[in-house]
């Protein structure tokens, strides 16, 4: 970043601070030319941009002008001098801008595929199916981040065993309504064999503000190739947020008469938050219904089935995560991963 001015600079730098960057500064038209080159992003101040348009500097990606001193038609005259991506006018401007830091600090944008996992009745196992995804997504080789989104569950954390591994919960990210640091947010998690995973500690908190979604969303997907999130059944605004953000949704639903009524009422008001919403079906001990016939009653795509692994539940309530890698389970896991997110 590039300034004489020192109100600017102080904005600048307390915006890069919050963004956990440590910036190059210069402070005259000699110093912003030698490192024209070489830094990932210039923030270039108005009083420095028609200097520097004089000079008429070789045009690069990364550039952006920054200030609130000569009239907008003067900023955007600049801009174009200089070749800017994007002019921003401070103080009005300084959320763009800070966003704009974050995602130099994360190395560009990416779009992570989503996948959004919810029961259609008590005990359905989304929350199972979604740990086997992102737990077998992670051994893919896909950068992988697992969210629990239910505050009321059991915690997923319990049935990988981490409960107790230090790193952050939902709680302490509940002030997060801005850019949330994308890299800062995956090493700032507990993890699983490897498997960033976010969710829920033993406070009194049974909500997120959807600002608090959005912003963790967004650091999410920009930092991985695969997000999977668990989601509840009962809609509040931050886990409608979850749902529209989702690449597809995976209604997991037991193939018994009572579990398809079940999800049958929630199938309709999902179907207006989820874009792309989708049936598991899992095999069930009551008399089954085909899980063909359970798509057709509740008319949604099926995306795959799987039956329960006898030893798993148990291995669970331990804290130990471990579907066999050639059972059911796994191999549901892999047609979602096939369908959806296959391996870079």
């Amino acid at each position: 970043m590039a300034t004489t001015n020192e109100r600017l600079l102080d904005d600048l730098l307390r915006l890069a601070a919050a963004a956990s960057i440590t910036p190059l500064v210069e402070r005259d038209l000699h110093g912003l030319r030698r490192g024209w080159h070489t830094c990932p992003l210039v923030i270039v101040g108005d009083d420095l941009a028609a200097g520097l348009a004089r000079t008429t500097p070789v045009r690069r990606t990364g550039v952006v002008l920054a200030g609130a001193g000569p009239g907008p038609d003067a900023l955007y005259r600049h801009a174009f001098d200089v070749g800017a991506e994007a002019v921003f006018r401070l103080p009005a401007d300084e959320v763009a801008l800070a966003g704009r830091l974050v995602d130099t600090l994360d190395g560009g944008t990416r779009s992570a595929v989503t996948l959004a996992f919810v029961g259609g009745c008590g005990g359905a196992g989304a929350t199972t199916t979604a740990a086997a995804v992102a737990l077998f997504g992670n051994r893919r080789g896909l950068r992988t981040m697992l969210i629990d989104g239910d505050p009321l569950g059991g915690g997923i954390e319990l049935a990988l065993g981490i409960e107790r591994d230090p790193g952050q919960r939902w709680p302490e990210l509940l002030s997060a309504s801005g850019r949330v640091s994308a890299a800062a947010l995956r090493s700032a998690l507990p993890t699983a064999d490897g498997l960033p995973v976010l969710s829920w500690d033993r406070s009194d908190v049974t909500a997120l503000p959807p600002e608090t979604m959005r912003s963790v969303l967004n650091a999410a997907q920009c930092s991985n190739d695969l997000v999977v999130l668990d989601l509840p059944r009962r809609p509040d605004p931050a886990v409608e947020e979850a749902f529209v953000r989702a690449t597809a949704t995976l209604l997991v639903v037991p193939c018994d008469i009572r579990s398809l009524a079940a999800a049958k009422r929630l199938a309709g008001p999902l179907a207006e938050v989820a874009g792309d919403l989708r049936i598991i079906a899992r095999a069930s001990r009551r008399p089954a219904i085909p899980a063909a016939d359970a798509a057709t009653h509740l008319s949604l795509p099926l995306a795959t089935t799987f039956a329960d692994e006898r030893d798993l539940p148990a291995a669970m309530d331990q804290g130990r995560f471990a579907p066999n890698p050639r059972g059911p389970l796994a191999q549901a896991a892999t047609t979602l991963l096939d369908l959806f997110a296959p391996a870079a």
